[in-house]
């Protein structure tokens, strides 16, 4: 697929899902020096290769009729300023909650560490501003993803699948830390609760093959193994 065609494909999942409503809502795909990326004024999920904008990263407009998300000038922040070819930004309903009321998204849950530990909210400012974008260039420092304040959330990724998957996770994150608040006071992993989920994932449990001539059980009969 190409970038323009990887944008209609994840705009259409992302409005499925409920990650996005009307024309809220943009991604963009990198590609050598050209960034593919949503136009403006346009649902996510009536897109069209030919509809989707393709501008250099000083933001100057190299293929398409349309103008490009007036979040434009943060997609390519990112480009600058990490190795991210990849930018989704959504308003999902979890993620702007927490975004309106937190200053950071804290790990509840270990699946946390994929998007790089505690979420950080961005200081709010106008969308579609040079401070937005610095904002939000900051708070993704050593971050797969971050919160804007007041506003919706950004993720990033090796390819668009990476960080649209990032979306999901983020919006799942902040689902379970608002659910949680209505149950209790949510229990925030430590640091050292973090590591030890790091050491696991890098030292994963072994299990050692049967010895053969064992008595077969029925699954072993179903498995065909001796």
């Amino acid at each position: 697929m190409t970038p323009r065609e990887q944008l209609c494909e994840y705009g259409r999942r992302a409005a499925e899902l409920g990650l996005v409503i009307g024309t809220s809502g943009n991604l963009s795909v990198r590609d050598g020096d050209l960034v593919a990326v949503t136009p403006s004024g346009v649902a996510l999920d009536r897109l069209t290769p030919d509809s989707c904008p393709v501008v250099d990263l000083d933001g100057h407009l190299v293929q398409g009729d349309l103008q490009p998300s007036s979040e434009t000038p943060m997609h390519l922040a990112v480009y600058r300023t990490t190795a991210a070819r990849a930018v989704v930004h959504t308003h999902s309903v979890f993620a702007t909650v927490v975004a309106s009321t937190m200053t950071e998204l804290p790990p509840v849950h270990y699946n946390a560490l994929l998007l790089g530990g505690t979420v950080r909210v961005a200081p709010y400012a106008t969308y579609g501003t040079p401070e937005l974008a610095a904002h939000v260039e900051e708070a993704l420092r050593g971050r797969q993803a971050a919160l804007m304040a007041n506003h919706g959330g950004v993720t990033i990724g090796a390819t668009l699948e990476q960080a649209f998957e990032a979306t999901r996770l983020l919006e799942w994150l902040c689902e379970v830390y608002v659910r949680s608040l209505g149950a209790g006071r949510p229990a925030v992993l430590t640091d050292e609760q973090l590591a030890a989920v790091v050491e696991r994932s890098l030292n994963p449990p072994s299990f050692p093959r049967r010895t053969p001539g064992r008595r077969a059980g029925a699954l072993d009969a179903q498995a065909g193994t001796p």
